[in-house]
């Protein structure tokens, strides 16, 4: 197909998503009295959906998905959209088909990708995971009722993807390898498995603990932002960081959570491996991968911060974000050198990126620049 014609203005868009941002937090306020278009109410629209986001996708509840709206609330006011935008040279885009693959694993995680593709002017061709396929249509319709000629600017794929000029694909290190394949003719940004790990010294504080308990279990661990890995001095007590874990002991009530202790512990158990457990997490050494199942970290120790700098250089493909403050984030930082991943984060933010933290340190914004 044709590139469709973008009928907006970069501050219609603007517009359009600070008023969805605005309705979006009086939804959660309690205090939602606005109406559909078609004259329903915008509180039991967005409550049916919400509850049909779940009955698609067990591992999303009450809680991880006002989470997500709230995140998402707060970010698209108008303020956070035109800082945002206001370093990039928008004045000369060509408006291009963009497709879209996204990933389901979280609610909302392809949500960056869709408003970075309509916010410059571009097509968005969406073909959501049918994980998460509820709540990014949900935001673009409460958009588009406050600009119908928002549109123009994106559309649904069910089936193959044609006549596209760009793609921003997500998926696993197997899928990524079919996508590299299928799409690599295509200017393309090609996203794999990443993971996320936390540095502690030793003397961190419980408050730091507790911060850190949001990283690890928020979304039950399930995002690349998820910290599944930790790096402990030689001879480090666990006694501080599990009293920081116990503030999120109720995911053991999640049933789909438990089912995962249960049998992951059993696994350990019968391959003999030393553990660590709190009765709602697991913990290991684990040597040889960033990654660890869900109600289980892997952990690895280190004698000096500077060769934790040097391996995450290294593996930096592998990495979304490194959780440490002070001295250790100082040091790994400087090692860094300036490169874009992986992100160094403060206990507790994670799951809270702000619009300018683009996955993998990939800049979407300028990648899409580049096509006009």
């Amino acid at each position: 197909m044709k590139t469709k014609s973008i009928n907006t203005s970069l501050n219609d868009r603007i517009t359009a998503f600070a008023k969805a941002s605005s309705l979006l937090s009086s939804y959660l306020e309690g205090s939602l009295k606005a109406l559909t278009n078609d004259g329903a109410s915008w509180h039991d629209r967005i409550q049916q959906r919400l509850e049909l986001a779940q009955r698609k996708n067990s591992w999303f509840t009450d809680d991880t998905l006002e989470f997500a709206i709230t995140q998402w609330a707060e970010a698209l006011n108008e303020e956070n959209l035109t800082i945002w935008m206001q370093n990039y040279p928008l004045d000369k885009v060509t408006a291009k088909n963009i497709a879209l693959i996204t990933a389901g694993n979280l609610p909302l995680v392809g949500f960056h990708d869709v408003l970075s593709v309509i916010i410059v002017g571009h097509h968005a061709m969406i073909k959501n995971s049918s994980n998460d396929d509820v709540l990014t249509p949900l935001l673009l319709e409460i958009a588009t009722s406050f600009c119908a000629d928002l549109a123009s600017s994106y559309s649904y794929v069910d089936g193959k993807l044609e006549n596209y000029d760009a793609v921003i694909a997500t998926g696993s290190n197997n899928t990524a390898r079919y996508f590299e394949h299928y799409f690599g003719k295509k200017p393309n940004i090609i996203r794999k498995n990443r993971n996320s790990v936390a540095v502690l010294t030793g003397n961190e504080t419980l408050e730091q603990m507790e911060a850190l308990s949001k990283d690890v279990f928020l979304y039950f661990g399930l995002g690349c932002r998820s910290v599944s890995h930790l790096k402990v001095p030689k001879g480090y007590n666990f006694d501080l960081f599990f009293n920081g874990m116990f503030v999120q002991k109720g995911l053991i009530k999640n049933e789909k959570y438990l089912n995962n202790y249960d049998y992951n512990k059993a696994v350990y158990l019968m391959s003999e491996f030393d553990l660590l457990d709190n009765e709602f997490l697991l913990i290991k050494e684990e040597n040889s991968s960033y990654s660890s199942p869900i109600a289980s970290l892997g952990y690895s120790f280190y004698e000096h911060i500077e060769d934790l700098a040097v391996e995450f250089e290294q593996n930096a493909d592998q990495l979304q974000c490194v959780v440490a403050q002070g001295a250790a984030a100082a040091t790994v930082i400087e090692k860094l050198g300036g490169k874009n991943a992986p992100q160094i984060v403060d206990f507790g933010t994670t799951q809270t990126p702000g619009l300018q933290d683009y996955a993998d340190g990939v800049d979407t914004i300028q990648f899409l620049l580049t096509l006009s």
